[in-house]
């Protein structure tokens, strides 16, 4: 078996991993390799062959507009991810050393995510 099949079958193993994990397989394809696009359970569009988030542009929109609020968007999910799980941790803190340490962290976080959220306003 050459290695280019082996690849082929591995990346058709995930992409069968996709499905069985929820994601949707759509009629795109992908701009880079041709290979199907898949919506993951978030909303994005994944390219499994190029292991890749797609970012579909509709002629006319502004690429680096649509980038910049697909990333703020993301980045915004990943602070609120990390506040949840700071939020847990001082639940569970009783050294008070440890709890002003996770204290300074989540007000670290919420400056962030407000001025994330202001960006994307403006």
């Amino acid at each position: 078996m050459s290695q280019e099949k082996g690849n082929k079958e591995q990346v058709i193993k995930r992409m069968a991993d996709l499905l069985r994990r929820g994601a949707t397989l759509t009629d795109l394809a992908c701009p880079a390799c041709a290979s199907p696009l898949f919506r993951l359970k978030s909303g994005e569009l994944w390219c499994e062959a190029c292991e890749k988030k797609v970012i579909v542009v509709a002629e006319g929109e502004d690429v680096a507009k649509v980038t910049e609020a697909m990333t703020l968007k993301t980045l915004e999910t990943t602070l609120l991810s990390k506040i949840q799980e700071i939020q847990d941790r001082i639940q569970r803190e009783t050294n008070v050393d440890e709890l002003q340490k996770l204290s300074a962290a989540l007000s670290e976080l919420l400056e962030s995510l407000e001025r994330i959220r202001r960006t994307k306003r403006s």
